[in-house]
Order: structure tokens, then C-alpha cells, then sequence
């Protein structure tokens, strides 16, 4: 088990080795992740369930377990788990980068 904050081996093992797969994958995450972080951020109670339990869910399907283990938790909570979402989101990032430097892809 490394420091990471994302299971490559796990998302690697997902997609059968293809790092193509692997690298669209991780864009696809980015992505997703430029729209999350400005509503973290806002905290809109109206959407706090939705927008925790859509991170979770692809969080864990890349690996990012601690994320998804943040995202249950603020599921569950309120928008005072913002700052912790938000700092799980960018460690769960940073690894991205990190990884995607190292394999060529970044």
C-alpha cells in the first residue's frame, strides 16, 4: 500500500492494462473535478448530498479511496465538510499529476 492518494495499480488492474484507457480515464476525473471544486467550495446546502455522493462515487472508481471515504462522510453531513472534501479532492489531484508525469500521460 503506498502514500498515494489514488489506487493506480487498482485502476490499472481495471482497465486491463491499457493505459490509454487508464490516461482518459484520469482526463475524464480532472475534468469533472474543475466543476466540483468551485461548488465545494460554495457549499450549497441545496446540492451538498448530490455533489458529495457524485464525487464518491467517482472517486472510488479510480481508486481514490481516502476521497471517497471524505465524500461518504460529507454525504451524509453538511457543508462544514467542505474544507476536508476540498483538501481530499486536491490530494486525490496532486496524485493525478504526479502519476501522469511519471507514466508520460501528463
Amino acid at each position: 500500500m503506498s502514500n498515494e492518494a489514488v489506487d493506480f495499480e487498482y485502476l490499472e488492474g481495471f482497465a486491463a492494462g491499457d493505459m490509454q484507457v487508464v490516461t482518459e480515464v484520469l482526463a475524464l476525473f480532472q475534468g469533472q473535478a474543475d466543476g466540483w471544486a468551485p461548488r465545494i467550495d460554495r457549499a450549497d446546502p441545496a446540492d451538498w448530498r448530490d455533489l458529495a455522493h457524485t464525487i464518491k462515487g467517482s472517486a472510488r472508481g479510480i481508486g481514490a479511496t481516502a476521497l471517497g471515504d471524505v465524500a461518504d462522510k460529507a454525504e451524509r453531513g453538511d457543508p462544514s465538510m467542505a474544507p476536508a472534501l476540498g483538501a481530499a479532492l486536491a490530494d486525490a489531484l496532486a496524485s493525478i499529476e504526479g502519476y501522469l508525469t511519471r507514466i508520460g500521460g501528463g
